[in-house]
């Protein structure tokens, strides 16, 4: 986690650490993998797992972030292949067998149907692929909207209704519990590995704090490395990260 740039920045470096560290196994278990990046965007994530010597592919609906993905990965200097797309239309550009790791994050909220989305990513799945799902976190986002005294929205969420931030396609986006998730994985043929707690403390200390206390930057990633497998804090997670076999 970087220890310089803005308080902003740092928080978010705080959250890919947590993942990256999820999925390192993954990586590891061997060289030149089929990789799809769901809504991966400008290829902030994507270029790093180019840089470990795998395949890289993005697919997302935006040609400006597939742009800007071309230009980071050239500047990289790696190779990661960008295509105009969604979950919705996946099949159309992604042969069902054809890849050995699916990335999803920040997607599922946002799709009309999970279990359906969840669906078509075990079908583009090899067998024995692994998913790596990164989801808004139900029980967190309440407490957060009542801490703004934002109380209706608040209890909208409590409800299950997709009630609060919007998508960039104006869709209302969904939060998860463990068990919802446990539960539209199972249903669609995976097997979780691990789920980790994302975001337990990050969203909660101020910014002012970050900047100006000598050491709180390092000490809060290792808070939250320290507790991200621990199931009890799983409520208080921003953010779940499953990875998932298949």
């Amino acid at each position: 986690m970087p220890t310089s740039g803005s308080a902003s920045e740092r928080r978010g470096a705080a959250r890919t650490a947590v993942v990256w560290s999820g999925l390192q196994p993954v990586w590891d278990r061997a060289a030149g993998q089929d990789v799809l990046d769901i809504g991966g965007g400008t290829g902030g994530f994507a270029v790093r797992v180019a840089e470990l010597g795998h395949r890289v592919r993005v697919v997302d609906p935006s040609p400006d972030a597939l742009a800007a993905l071309d230009r980071r990965a050239r500047e990289s200097g790696v190779e990661v292949t960008g295509q105009q797309g969604d979950l919705s239309s996946l099949l159309d550009v992604a042969e069902p067998g054809s890849a050995d790791v699916v990335l999803c994050h920040g997607v599922l909220e946002v799709v009309d149907d999970p279990a359906a989305a969840l669906a078509t990513i075990a079908r583009v799945l090899r067998p024995g692929g692994v998913l790596s799902l990164l989801v808004a976190q139900r029980h967190a986002a309440v407490v957060a909207r009542a801490m703004a005294g934002h109380f209706e929205q608040a209890r909208a969420i409590l409800d299950g209704t997709p009630l609060g931030q919007q998508s960039p396609a104006g869709r209302a986006a969904r939060r998860f519990t463990h068990e919802e998730l446990t539960d539209l994985l199972s249903t669609a043929g995976f097997t979780i590995t691990t789920t980790h707690a994302v975001r337990v403390f990050s969203d909660l200390v101020p910014g002012s704090l970050l900047d100006l206390e000598p050491g709180a930057t390092t000490a809060l990633l290792e808070l939250e490395e320290a507790v991200s497998e621990r199931a009890e804090y799983r409520p208080l997670a921003a953010q779940l990260h499953v990875v998932a076999s298949h």
